[in-house]
C-alpha cells in the first residue's frame, strides 16, 4: 500500500488546495452580500439572488467536497503511517486541523444564515473572519514543513506578526475605501 503513497499525498494536497480556495472565498462572497443587502430595491434582490446562487455552488460544489475528500485521504495516510501520530508536530498540527473544521463549520452556518436573509454579521466583521483560513493554512503549512518544536515557536511568532499585519492591512484598506468607496 505504501506504493501508492505519493498518489495518496498528491490528491490530500490537492484537496487541500481547493478546500482553502473555497474558504478564502466564502467570506469575501458573505461580505458582498451583506453589503448588497444594505442596497435599494430592485438591486438588492437582484445580487442577494445572484449571490446566494454563486455561494450554494462553491459551498456544495467545490467547499464541501473538498474538505471531506482532504480529510479522507488525510485519514488514509495515517492509517499508512501511524507513527507520524507519534510525533509532536503531528499532535499540534491536528489541532490547527480541528480549528479549521470549526472555521468551516461556522462558515456553514453563516452560509445557512445568509441563505435565510438573516444577516448577523456586519461586512467589517466578515473581513476580519475572512483572514481566519490565511492564518490556519500558514501554521499548518509551517508546522507540517518544519516539524521541529523550536521552529514551531518561531512559526508561531510569524503567525501572530502575520495577523497583526493582516488587521493593519484591512485598517489601511478601510481608510482607502471611505477615501474612495470605488476601490
Amino acid at each position: 500500500m505504501t506504493d501508492y503513497y505519493n498518489y495518496i499525498k498528491a490528491l490530500h494536497l490537492i484537496f487541500v488546495i481547493t478546500w482553502f480556495a473555497g474558504l478564502f472565498y466564502i467570506p469575501r462572497l458573505f461580505i458582498y452580500h451583506i453589503e448588497a443587502n444594505e442596497k435599494s430595491s430592485p438591486e438588492r434582490e437582484i445580487l442577494t439572488g445572484q449571490l446566494k446562487l454563486m455561494t450554494k455552488r462553491l459551498w456544495f460544489i467545490i467547499t464541501w467536497p473538498s474538505a471531506i475528500l482532504a480529510t479522507l485521504f488525510a485519514v488514509w495516510l495515517l492509517l499508512l503511517f501511524p507513527t507520524w501520530l507519534q510525533q509532536p508536530w503531528m499532535h499540534i498540527k491536528l489541532v490547527f486541523v480541528l480549528l479549521l473544521i470549526a472555521y468551516h463549520l461556522k462558515n456553514h452556518q453563516m452560509f445557512r444564515q445568509l441563505q435565510r436573509d438573516e444577516v448577523k454579521y456586519t461586512s467589517k466583521f466578515m473581513r476580519i473572519w475572512n483572514e481566519g483560513a490565511t492564518l490556519i493554512l500558514f501554521a499548518i503549512v509551517f508546522l507540517v514543513i518544519l516539524k521541529g518544536t523550536f521552529n514551531w515557536i518561531f512559526g508561531v511568532a510569524g503567525i501572530i506578526v502575520l495577523g497583526v499585519l493582516l488587521m493593519l492591512g484591512i485598517r489601511l484598506y478601510k481608510r482607502i475605501r471611505e477615501k474612495n468607496p470605488d476601490a
